[in-house]
């Protein structure tokens, strides 16, 4: 028989086999970050974007009408203002005062040293349209007397009037304090003031709403501060020691220097200009 040779299945060499050997790991990969990259924005849908750019299209176009109404009023309320400028040539009422009587004022110290004041004035004041097509319609007036900046008596003309064109109209008040409590300061001032050849210094404030009416025409309600400075009273007095300051008759104030100025109070929201 013929013998047969089978080839062996150890290798030679080495006596040992590596079955399924182990490779080291690929090193690792920096990544390097793209700074300038773009980030990622998904593709929208066709009707997405187009309902984006018809939001977009439709806020212009709101804006600009919005700017073009608004310009178009401001030229027409120009236009309007100019014509009625150079027909009627508006001009704003003058207020002055005519007299101011003191018949009472009484500075009253107490035991323990406050001081109040009770007062009573008479006041009259004029007020001229000198408009020739144009009524001016008041309301009730708020009427306060100040000395340097402190209250010495308030009052009110009750009557709503109107003042026509080419007139002038006279409105009387009384106006009054009662046993109002001063500062130590303001007492030291006034008895200082009073002192004084010329009197205390004295201030007018006038509060009120005015209409004006053109032809057909008539605005609307807008408020009004007639301020009048340069008065001085002229306060005969007799002393009565540590308690008591008063004054004796009837003292006429000088209100030859005074000058009133007409602020309009026009009311924004909640701003008062």
């Amino acid at each position: 028989m013929t013998d047969r040779v089978h080839p062996t299945s150890k290798p030679n060499g080495s006596g040992t086999t590596v079955r399924n050997p182990k490779l080291p790991p690929p090193p690792a990969k920096t990544q390097i970050n793209n700074l300038n990259r773009h980030p990622y924005r998904p593709n929208l849908p066709n009707y997405q974007r187009k309902r984006r750019s018809g939001l977009r299209r439709c806020f212009c176009l709101c804006c600009f009408w919005s700017v073009l109404v608004i310009i178009l009023v401001l030229l027409l309320a120009g236009i309007t203002g100019c014509v009625l400028y150079l027909l009627y040539h508006p001009q704003p009422p003058t207020f002055s005062v005519t007299s101011l009587k003191i018949s009472q004022f009484n500075l009253t110290t107490a035991s323990d040293d406050t001081t109040r004041l009770t007062s009573k004035l008479n006041l009259t004041i004029s007020t001229k349209n000198p408009n020739n097509k144009i009524v001016f319609y008041y309301d009730p007036i708020a009427i306060t007397c100040l000395s340097e900046e402190t209250q010495i008596a308030t009052g009110s003309f009750g009557n709503s009037f109107t003042s026509s064109p080419n007139n002038i109209t006279i409105i009387r008040s009384s106006i009054s304090s009662t046993s109002l409590l001063l500062e130590t300061e303001t007492v030291d001032r006034m008895r200082s003031d009073l002192k004084k050849k010329s009197g205390l210094p004295l201030k007018i404030l006038l509060d009120t709403q005015a209409t004006m009416k053109i032809e057909s025409i008539k605005s609307k309600r807008v408020g009004i501060r007639i301020k009048c400075e340069g008065i001085h009273s002229l306060i005969p007095k007799k002393v009565g020691g540590k308690s008591n300051s008063s004054s004796s008759s009837v003292a006429v104030a000088t209100v030859s220097d005074a000058k009133c100025e007409v602020d309009l109070r026009i009311k924004i929201w909640k701003w008062t200009f």
